[in-house]
């Protein structure tokens, strides 16, 4: 598993209308290479666009079935077993893009080293 892989659920999830979904690995890559922690934080990917700084839009040349967006507002912890379908992984500038949407979701901006 690593940092900008994205992933569906085998199963429902009751944060998703009981249904499965889409959820990009955000965990930093010690998280998602060690074994020893079972969860990772994930960001959602929904069917809607709504343009907001916070979320990245991504489609079908990102492994997805349709245009949709990655919602770095709704964070939420995930046990790794859970993603255990691979779909995709983040090329570099949609990793930029996603990097940026969660500075803006959690207020970190920086004026300096």
């Amino acid at each position: 598993m690593n940092r900008g892989e994205i992933y569906r659920t085998a199963d429902a999830t009751p944060e998703r209308g009981d249904k499965p979904g889409f959820y990009v690995v955000v965990s930093r890559q010690f998280v998602a290479d060690n074994e020893d922690i079972p969860t990772v934080v994930c960001a959602p990917i929904y069917g809607r666009i709504l343009g907001v700084t916070t979320e990245v839009a991504v489609g079908v040349e990102d492994g997805l079935p349709r245009d949709c967006a990655i919602r770095t507002d709704f964070l939420c912890l995930m046990f790794k077993g859970r993603l255990s379908r691979f779909v995709s992984r983040l090329g570099a500038a949609r990793t930029a893009q996603l990097d940026r949407a969660l500075a803006d979701a959690l207020d970190l901006h920086f004026a300096g080293p």
